[in-house]
């Protein structure tokens, strides 16, 4: 059958999860038999999110072919299993910066350059590319209704909405409908005005998703489809739940994707096969024991700020049957504080990723609690930097050892990567280059050395991961390292980058340079997110 698109948009407030009914809606088709595509515009200005802080967007999330995109492509893969890509995520910067380019190239043949027709027909393209016969593409639309950013990808979705017909076309809002305990009513007056400022711009919504925290009796509900325009039964309530891997069962229950067929006229036919979320609902609701994980981190203030990575830990969770509850540590309190008194009885540390000199020394300090008192240790990109310069100082005996990303030092254990290989193309960077897409970015191979803790938790002896960063533990400091019992367990298959250490005499101590967060999933845990929370309840048994 032909691609059908159908545009998720929200309104009232952000943040209600939007990303998450997306996810959950792709999960819900695929469960039906149908294939899926999922993808997000972004109403701000900037080319990408590679170069905002954590604090201002949260995670930036990598995709194989290399795209720093919004952390809702996280929600998209994890929930369906689609390998994301650069064509999955686009935002207003790169949308003028295409219009620009062909304006300064003269594509427009000396025409007056316009929102309406050549930025609109941008997004369309954008839209409309890159498919592969998927059933359904499903386009979530970021920011909220009204907001004058999101305006030109409103019009884009609307004139697709004409163009393709209803039969191909539909359009979901998301609101809010508040609770007012004063009066002890839900009110769904700011639903009717978010609706009635989505219709000003030309789109009439074919579903309502009202997120709220209890039900909506009926009276509400009709009221909401009699003001909105809709059928009693196109007024979908997303309640509050206590596990996102409950999302595609609610909306089941709660008829979104039936709703969804109908709009299309395809029958629904059997029920959708949901076992699979329904038996990781059930292990994260009846777990058969808990480890506490300490994240020792530098954003640990915006849990989003490390989203895939919290959703990679509860996977290793689900996968051991356990409950991972995770201690958030702000690792400059090191620098006044002793890692005895916050990371004595946690069952494992782990140090994500991150960019900067602050904090640093305080993670130094974690690793080195982990490594001294043999709790296990998980290091990943900045992580592994870390460890590395934890081992030379206080192992190899190289008391200068550091990161020229924080400035000269005696022994640049950490440097900044000049040059790479990407497949038979030799990327190059230089200190004074732009920040934005400069970073070594997208999966790579690495090569796993015979006989290593690694290698045998992977059961590979090639792997391939994403990876973001801009510099890299110096391979020159190998030899004296591995003399102080630092195993340099996988590197490039050129052997010129590390990409994996691990320490000889430890349960549990594992860096790797990449993100293997950014592969896990509730039904495909991560190899090492499942080994390391393993480890954390072998740990726990001791303490």
């Amino acid at each position: 059958m032909a691609t059908r698109f159908i545009f998720i948009t929200g309104g009232v407030v952000s943040s209600l999860g939007k990303g998450l009914a997306s996810a959950a809606l792709g999960a819900l088709l695929q469960a039906r038999g149908y294939s899926v595509r999922v993808r997000k515009l972004d109403p701000y200005l900037n080319v990408d999110p590679g170069t905002m802080s954590p604090f201002e967007h949260g995670e930036v999330y990598v995709t194989d072919d290399g795209a720093e995109t919004d952390l809702d492509l996280g929600h998209y893969e994890r929930f369906t299993g689609v390998a994301a890509t650069q064509s999955d995520n686009v935002t207003t910067g790169r949308i003028y910066s295409d219009v620009l380019g062909r304006e300064r190239r003269g594509d427009y043949l000396g025409g007056t350059v316009q929102v309406i027709p050549h930025v609109t027909d941008a997004i369309k393209k954008f839209v409309t590319a890159d498919l592969h016969g998927e059933d359904f593409v499903i386009c979530e639309i970021g920011g909220t209704v009204g907001d004058i950013e999101s305006l030109p990808f409103l019009e884009a979705i609307r004139q697709l909405g004409n163009e393709l017909g209803s039969e191909r076309a539909m359009f979901v809002h998301l609101t809010l409908v508040p609770y007012l305990s004063a009066s002890g009513e839900l009110k769904t007056k700011p639903t009717q005005h978010s609706v009635m400022e989505l219709q000003r711009v030309g789109i009439r919504p074919h579903v309502l998703l009202c997120r709220c925290d209890r039900p909506i009796p009926d009276g509400e509900r009709n009221k909401i489809a009699l003001f909105c325009n809709i059928r009693p039964e196109a007024v979908v309530p997303g309640l509050d739940i206590d596990t996102i891997y409950q999302v595609p069962i609610e909306y089941h229950e709660q008829g979104f994707d039936t709703q969804v067929l109908n709009h299309f006229k395809i029958d629904p036919g059997a029920q959708p096969n949901l076992d699979t979320w329904r038996e990781i609902v059930g292990r994260i609701r009846e777990p058969d024991g808990e480890v506490n994980i300490a994240v020792v981190g530098k954003y640990t203030d915006l849990p989003d700020a490390y989203k895939s990575l919290s959703e990679a830990l509860a996977h290793g969770g689900i996968s051991n049957h356990a409950r991972v509850n995770l201690d958030w540590i702000a690792s400059e309190i090191f620098d006044t504080e002793d890692t005895v008194e916050h990371l004595n009885g946690v069952h494992g540390i782990l140090v994500p990723g991150g960019f900067g000199e602050r904090g640093a020394e305080g993670k130094i300090r974690a690793v080195q609690f982990a490594r001294e008192h043999k709790v296990p240790y998980f290091g990943i990109c900045f992580g592994m930097q870390m460890a590395v310069i934890e081992a030379a100082r206080n192992l190899a005996g190289l008391s200068g050892a550091g990161s020229t990303e924080f400035g000269p030092c005696g022994d640049p254990v950490v440097g900044l990567m000049t040059e790479w290989q990407r497949g038979e193309e030799t990327e190059q960077r230089a200190a004074g280059d732009n920040m934005g897409g400069t970073m070594r970015l997208g999966a790579y191979p690495a090569a796993l050395g015979d006989r290593t803790h690694i290698a045998e938790i992977y059961g590979l002896s090639e792997i391939a991961e994403r990876h973001r960063h801009r510099y890299e533990v110096n391979i020159n400091y190998r030899d004296v390292l591995e003399k102080a019992g630092m195993t340099f367990s996988g590197t490039s298959p050129d052997g010129l980058l590390p990409e994996t250490i691990e320490l000889e005499d430890h349960p549990w101590f594992i860096g790797v340079q990449f993100h293997p967060e950014l592969k896990s999933k509730p039904f495909e845990p991560h190899p090492l997110f499942k080994s390391f929370v393993a480890a954390a309840l072998d740990q726990s048994r001791l303490v």
